[in-house]
C-alpha cells in the first residue's frame, strides 16, 4: 500500500515509525514531516493546511490510504476533500471532527447524550463572562471555544485571573475566531488520563490508557501546553473503570455523532478527570493526542496499517486491539520561552547516541537541519530546534518505573544546553 501520513510533529513521527514495520507498506509520504520522520519516509513540502494541494497530491500519487495526524486540516476538511474523490482517508469529516473544533459544540452535544462532563456556561461577550462567574467557585476553568493548539484553557484562582482571561479572550482577541465565544465550567479535581479509541463510524477499539501532563512546570505548575509527557498505562484508573468508561463516554459519542448526522471515522480521543464522584469527561480531540500517540503506539503489537485501511472503509475486521505488557514513558524536550516566544535555531547534539539506549526511540517534533555554515559536530550536530516541543525521548521497560528512568537517561544524553524539560513525569503515580 501507498499511505501518506499529514502532519510534522512527533506523533506523526510515531505513526510513520509503526506503519513502517506494516508488511502491507510499499511506500510511505509524509506532509510536511521533520528531519526525524525523513529518515524512514518520503517528505512533501505540503502544510497540513493546504487541502487541495494535498488532496491533489494523493490523487496524484495514488495514495491507498491517508492518514490524517493534526486537527487543524480535519477542521478544514481534509477527509472530505479526499473521500469526494474516491481516496481513502482515516480521519474524521469536518462534522464529525467539530467535536474537537469546537468546545461549545461538545458541551452541548454531552448535554444531549448524557455523558458525564462539568456543569457550564456559554459567554459571546465579556459582560456575559462577568455574568456567568457567579455560578462556579474558585478556581473556574475558562475555555475558548475553536483550535488554540492546546493553549486556550485557563484555571482561574481568583477574580484577578478571571478578568484577565476574559480581557484576552474578548479584548485583545489573543485566539481570534477561536476565541468568539467562552466556555466557563466548574473545576473539576482528580487524576487526569486520556482515553483513545479508533472508530470505523459505529464500533470502537479501545487504545490503552495513557496520562499526560499539561502544565511546564514541575509540580503541575506554570501555563498549559500541548503536553510535556506521557505514559502508559496510566497507573491511576482500574480495568472495570476503564470498561465502563468505554461504552459511556467512547461507545456513547460515537453512536451520538452517527445519529446527529456527523459518522465519525478516525480517532476519538476522551481527555478524563477521575474526580470522586465518577470519570468526567474534559474535553474530546478528534485525533491522536501528541505526546500520548507516542507512547501508546509502542505498546501497540498489532499491525497499525490494515486496522487503518479497515477503519476508513466502514469496518473493523478484529474485535479487540493486542498490547505489550511492557510500560512506555515519554519525555517532551522543549524550547527555552515554550509555551510563549520559543528560541529557535540551537544546535541539538548526541541523538545518535541516545537512541543507541535499551527500549529507547525518539520522536521528532519541532526539528530542522541546520546550514551547512553552523554544523559543529561530526555526528548528527545538523539537527536544530525550530518550534516549542522540539523532541519527544521515549522508552519501554517491565514497569513504568523503569520505562521513565530510561526515558530520562536518554534525556541526559542529548547534548542541548538550552533544553526544557520536567523532571517529573510519573512521579506522582509512582508515590501512591
Amino acid at each position: 500500500m501507498k499511505v501518506l501520513v499529514i502532519g510534522g510533529g512527533a506523533r506523526e513521527h510515531a505513526l510513520c515509525w509503526k506503519l513502517r514495520e506494516s508488511s502491507l507498506l510499499r511506500d510511505l509520504y509524509c506532509a510536511p514531516g521533520n528531519p526525524g520522520i525523513g529518515e524512514i519516509a518520503d517528505l512533501v513540502p505540503l502544510a497540513a493546511e493546504e487541502v487541495h494541494r494535498l488532496a491533489d497530491f494523493a490523487e496524484e500519487m495514488r495514495i491507498d490510504l491517508t492518514v490524517i495526524g493534526p486537527e487543524l486540516p480535519l477542521t478544514l476538511g481534509l477527509a472530505d476533500e479526499l473521500a469526494a474523490r474516491g481516496l481513502a482517508v482515516f480521519g474524521p469529516s469536518q462534522r464529525a471532527a467539530e467535536i474537537e473544533g469546537s468546545k461549545v459544540f461538545a458541551k452541548q452535544f454531552m448535554e444531549r447524550h448524557g455523558i458525564p462532563t462539568a456543569p457550564f456556561a456559554v459567554a459571546h461577550s465579556a459582560q456575559e463572562a462577568h455574568a456567568a462567574r457567579g455560578r462556579f467557585g474558585w478556581p473556574a476553568v475558562l475555555k475558548a471555544d475553536g483550535l488554540a493548539a492546546g493553549k486556550g484553557v485557563v484555571i482561574a484562582q481568583d477574580a484577578a485571573e478571571f478578568d484577565a482571561a476574559v480581557q484576552a479572550v474578548f479584548e485583545e482577541r489573543r485566539f481570534g475566531t477561536s476565541g468568539e465565544r467562552l466556555i466557563i465550567e466548574e473545576f473539576l479535581d482528580g487524576e487526569e488520563v486520556s482515553f483513545m479509541a479508533l472508530s470505523d463510524g459505529t464500533r470502537v477499539l479501545p487504545l490503552p490508557l495513557a496520562k499526560d501532563y499539561k502544565r511546564i512546570g514541575d509540580g503541575d505548575t506554570g501555563p498549559n501546553t500541548g503536553g510535556m509527557g506521557s505514559h502508559s498505562p496510566t497507573g491511576v484508573l482500574p480495568a472495570e473503570t476503564a470498561a465502563a468508561i468505554v461504552e459511556s463516554v467512547l461507545q456513547t459519542t460515537v453512536a451520538g455523532l452517527a445519529a446527529e448526522g456527523r459518522p465519525f471515522i478516525g480517532v476519538l480521543y476522551a481527555g478524563l478527570v477521575l474526580t470522586a464522584e465518577g470519570p468526567r469527561v474534559l474535553e474530546f480531540n478528534a485525533r491522536f493526542g501528541d505526546p500520548e500517540a507516542q507512547v501508546i503506539l509502542m505498546r501497540l503489537e498489532d499491525d497499525l496499517l490494515p486496522l487503518l485501511a479497515a477503519g476508513a472503509a466502514g469496518s473493523f475486521d478484529v474485535r479487540r486491539l493486542s498490547f505489550r505488557k511492557e510500560a512506555a514513558a515519554c519525555i517532551v524536550l522543549a524550547s527555552p520561552g515554550y509555551p510563549g516566544r520559543p528560541v529557535t535555531g540551537e544546535v541539538i547534539r548526541g541523538l545518535d547516541r541516545a537512541a543507541l539506549l535499551p527500549g529507547v526511540e525518539i520522536f521528532h517534533a519541532g526539528t530542522a537541519q541546520a546550514a551547512p555554515a553552523t554544523l559543529a559536530a561530526p555526528d548528527d550536530g545538523d539537527v536544530v530546534s525550530a518550534g516549542g516541543r522540539v523532541l519527544s525521548v521515549c522508552a519501554l521497560d517491565t514497569d513504568l518505573r523503569g520505562a521513565l528512568k530510561r526515558a530520562y537517561a536518554a534525556v541526559g544524553e542529548i547534548d542541548w544546553p538550552g533544553k526544557v524539560f520536567r523532571h517529573d513525569i510519573g512521579r506522582r503515580v509512582l508515590d501512591q
